[in-house]
């Protein structure tokens, strides 16, 4: 396993200004006793060229950011394998799954389902072969700094951390107007995307929603974006922001292999 302690940037959508952070801190720095031959390391790095380039990117947002949106329009362009905690949490239970027993039985005396049996969910889907593969949105999660530092202990770091910002005057506005398709489960505002029959729109139910979020305090690069803009606004921010660190990832593997 190589040794390396990551530098990565904090921007922001209206300070393009890169600063650089050093993850040495949260992610440790360890020695490697075993040295390679230079042929060994060059035909490592020959093999990590020839899988495709991927991204693996956390967001977060409170309510009626535009998350959900984001998510989609993400996924939809880089391919990647999107993961909602509380998605996992409901798949593992109808699967009958062992963390799914356990947190079944939390959830059924009405108290919080632990830490420990959400980061095993997520760990066990970010191991999954075709996260591997395409790379992975983490969507809400971690939410804390200890389960950052869970999914860092398990080998799992960000290459970007999207963080959207949106002032409660106007989230206040947005959970107003948002219902939701029971049927369907797809997310309507009667305002700015209303349903497209009179039958949805019969059916439709409005959301309770908290405004209480946190984002976690970890060491790795935070993309914060202006989600007040238009969903097509605040796209093309991450949009460039991705396709930046992409040809990043990119350059630094021809770089090596050269």
């Amino acid at each position: 396993m190589a040794c390396c302690s990551l530098n990565f940037q904090v921007v922001s959508s209206s300070n393009p200004k890169p600063s650089t952070l050093s993850t040495s801190s949260l992610f440790g720095r360890r020695r490697c006793g075993i040295n390679r031959s230079p042929s060994y390391s060059k035909s490592l790095v020959l093999a990590s060229a020839k899988k495709q380039e991927t991204l693996k990117i956390m967001i977060s947002g409170a309510p009626a950011s535009g998350k959900g949106t984001q998510c989609e329009l993400i996924t939809k362009k880089y391919g990647l394998v999107h993961i909602a905690a509380g998605d996992l949490l409901r798949a593992e239970i109808v699967a009958g799954t062992e963390n799914g027993r356990r947190a079944k039985e939390y959830m059924e005396k009405g108290q919080l389902v632990p830490n420990e049996i959400v980061v095993m969910m997520v760990k066990d889907r970010l191991s999954q072969p075709d996260s591997d593969e395409k790379g992975w949105l983490l969507d809400g999660y971690p939410r804390s700094s200890s389960q950052a530092t869970a999914l860092k202990e398990f080998g799992f770091q960000p290459d970007i951390f999207i963080l959207l910002e949106v002032p409660e005057e106007i989230l206040v506005e947005r959970v107003v107007g948002r219902r939701l398709d029971p049927v369907t489960g797809k997310i309507y505002h009667i305002k700015y995307s209303p349903p497209e029959t009179e039958e949805i729109a019969a059916r439709l139910t409005q959301r309770k929603a908290a405004f209480e979020h946190s984002s976690p305090k970890c060491r790795v690069s935070a993309f914060i974006v202006d989600g007040s803009a238009s969903k097509e606004a605040v796209f093309a921010h991450i949009d460039r922001e991705l396709t930046k660190l992409l040809e990043q990832k990119r350059g630094k593997l021809k770089s090596m292999a050269a």
